[in-house]
């Protein structure tokens, strides 16, 4: 076990370069941290790395056994979960940060509290990628492309974005043709609550469009809300498929402009790589996994 965790704080040195932010996701201290790295060093007879005062690089022997190091951890916590109990009552505290898209997730999380009645459940819904190592998440349910290579990731779905609007509205105001006749619209659109932006419809030319003049518009944070403003005849809204699908198929609204299509988003789940994954997190992924309908 010492052995692994040497390995373990030489991964996590090899990813930062600094025995400094190791040392603070640890709890040790840095000079702890090059001791471990130190006694790795002589017990395989190579350097790892080269320091100085300024900067600290991998070698190419560095280079060569984090690859395999990697391998090693992760076989090992497989190796862990293998032997866990199926019996084992999922329990204690789980940090999830989730889009904020309400009505998608609530019907699974509901399904997750009732069935885990000894998990303590705290749900963060944001539009912001937060840090799941630095903001203490179990894991992350994230939309659009992953750039950060070090999480691991399953694909849950995809998604596309819709314009719609009720028939009330479109019998009133019209139906656009075009993306340029939205202009002549009242428009139903979504502000990112943590940058203050508009999320920009995928239409051709729609920042010319939003650089001209709206007939009308209504801002909104809340997506659910802009649902309701569009059923309700208030304007035009673009929205994920898998939220109005229920409203189309009730022709409480109408799908417009179809010949755009959007490009499909995907939906993954992330967590932290080389960790051992909790039953309780483990439980949460397979009913997400599960249940999600998109």
């Amino acid at each position: 076990m010492d052995s692994i965790y040497g390995i373990s704080l030489f991964v996590k040195a090899a990813e930062t370069l600094s025995f400094i932010d190791v040392a603070r996701t640890t709890g040790l201290s840095a000079s702890a941290v090059g001791k471990s790295i130190a006694r790795l060093e002589r017990s395989i007879g190579v350097t790892l790395f080269r320091r100085t005062t300024r900067s600290m690089t991998l070698t190419s022997e560095g280079e060569i056994f984090l690859q395999h190091c990697r391998n090693i951890l992760e076989e090992f916590h497989i190796a862990k979960q293998k032997l866990d109990h199926i019996s084992e009552e999922p329990s204690g505290p789980l940090r999830i940060t989730l889009p904020l898209v309400g009505p998608l997730f609530n019907p699974i999380l509901k399904e997750f509290i009732s069935t885990n009645p000894n998990v303590q459940l705290d749900v963060h819904f944001s539009d912001h990628f937060v840090d799941l190592v630095e903001g203490g998440f179990d894991a992350a349910v994230r939309i659009g492309d992953i750039d950060d290579s070090r999480l691991v990731r399953r694909h849950l779905g995809s998604f596309r974005m819709q314009v719609v609007a009720s028939a009330k509205y479109l019998q009133a105001r019209g139906t656009p043709r075009t993306p340029q006749d939205l202009s002549n619209h009242s428009c139903l659109l979504y502000k990112y609550p943590s940058s203050g932006k508009f999320e920009e419809w995928p239409l051709p030319d729609w920042r010319k469009i939003t650089a001209g003049t709206f007939s009308h518009y209504t801002v909104c944070n809340a997506i659910e809300s802009l649902l309701f403003f569009a059923e309700s005849g208030c304007g035009i809204a673009c929205l994920p498929d898998f939220l109005v699908k229920r409203s189309i198929a009730a022709k409480k609204l109408v799908a417009v402009l179809e010949d755009y299509e959007s490009p499909a988003r995907d939906l993954n789940i992330l967590w932290p790589p080389g960790q051992y994954m909790t039953t309780k997190l483990r439980r949460f992924i397979d009913i997400l996994t599960e249940t999600l309908i998109m």
